[in-house]
């Protein structure tokens, strides 16, 4: 393993952190730890190229680490995060106010028609913790996000405060890339680990990110970053309406030596289709796939 005891990272005693900065469908922050109990207990680099809401990379804390996204935007509030955590406040706080100086559906469609109009990170920061169970769904044809405003009241500006201060600390040590997947799972040597939560093609289709993703250019990666030595873990869907239907992958023969069950409770997704009727029959089963 190419990493020395100054600079591994750990994966040993990582506690529940359940205090999400960004509000996002398929967030995987209640079952971080257990994701990263998974992972060798000492690596070098840690890398997650499909970084969305951040959830696992927040919980491991890692000290050296590469996240990265190819989503401008949502890339956009990290780095301001990293560097620039009071703006990111201040964006926040600007759009609370402006959501709450008349009716709340209309200043979120105003909001939402601006982030269309050009798209940006401050609008995007809001709107995902504002919209439907942080669905964030793009039409395929011109990349329009759609989500009709949630019922919920969005946290307060001083909770919001508090949490981007929680966060700031938390990533402080991780490099922030606009980026393709393939190219960040390449940068991984002998010794690192990769994490790779990709759009879920079956449970999660009219999602950011999933409509055109291709699972086995990803197997590929995997494969390469293996032959050199990097732990790689993978989340997909295994199975969703009460269990009841198989989510089935190609798996290339070799790839995983072992699979881990992870049960995600009900359905936010469906939810949000079903216009908010509660489904308590209708739960997600994820697999994390492991290559050692």
């Amino acid at each position: 393993m190419s990493c020395n005891s100054s600079s591994a990272n750990s994966s040993s005693r990582r506690k529940p952190f359940r205090r999400q900065l960004l509000k996002w469908i398929g967030n995987k922050q209640r079952y971080a730890h257990e994701i990263i109990s998974m992972f060798p207990r000492r690596f070098g680099v840690y890398h997650e190229p499909f970084l969305g809401s951040g959830a696992v990379l927040a919980v491991l804390a890692p000290h050296r680490a590469e996240a990265a996204d190819c989503f401008t935007p949502l890339i956009g509030i990290w780095r301001t995060l990293q560097s620039e955590p009071d703006t990111l406040k201040a964006w926040y706080r600007e759009r609370w106010d402006e959501i709450f100086e008349g009716n709340k559906v209309e200043k979120y469609e105003s909001i939402k028609a601006r982030f269309n109009e050009s798209p940006n990170p401050a609008d995007l920061l809001f709107l995902c913790r504002t919209a439907y169970g942080g669905v964030i769904r793009f039409r395929k044809s011109d990349g329009y996000m759609s989500t009709r405003c949630g019922p919920h009241t969005p946290i307060s500006p001083s909770t919001f405060s508090e949490r981007v201060d929680e966060w700031h600390q938390r990533v402080k040590h991780v490099v922030f890339y606009e980026r393709d997947f393939q190219d960040s799972i390449e940068r991984a040597r002998e010794g690192d680990v990769v994490y790779c939560d990709p759009p879920y093609s079956h449970a999660q289709a009219i999602l950011y990110g999933a409509q055109s993703f291709c699972h086995d250019t990803l197997f590929k990666s995997i494969e390469r970053a293996k032959r050199k030595g990097v732990f790689v873990a993978l989340s997909l869907d295994k199975a969703k309406k009460s269990g009841n239907r198989r989510c089935d992958y190609d798996l290339p023969s070799g790839l995983f030596e072992r699979e881990v069950s992870i049960d995600c409770g009900r359905s936010m997704l469906r939810r949000f289709q079903m216009r908010g009727k509660e489904l308590s029959e209708d739960r997600v089963l994820d697999r994390l796939l492991l290559t050692h």
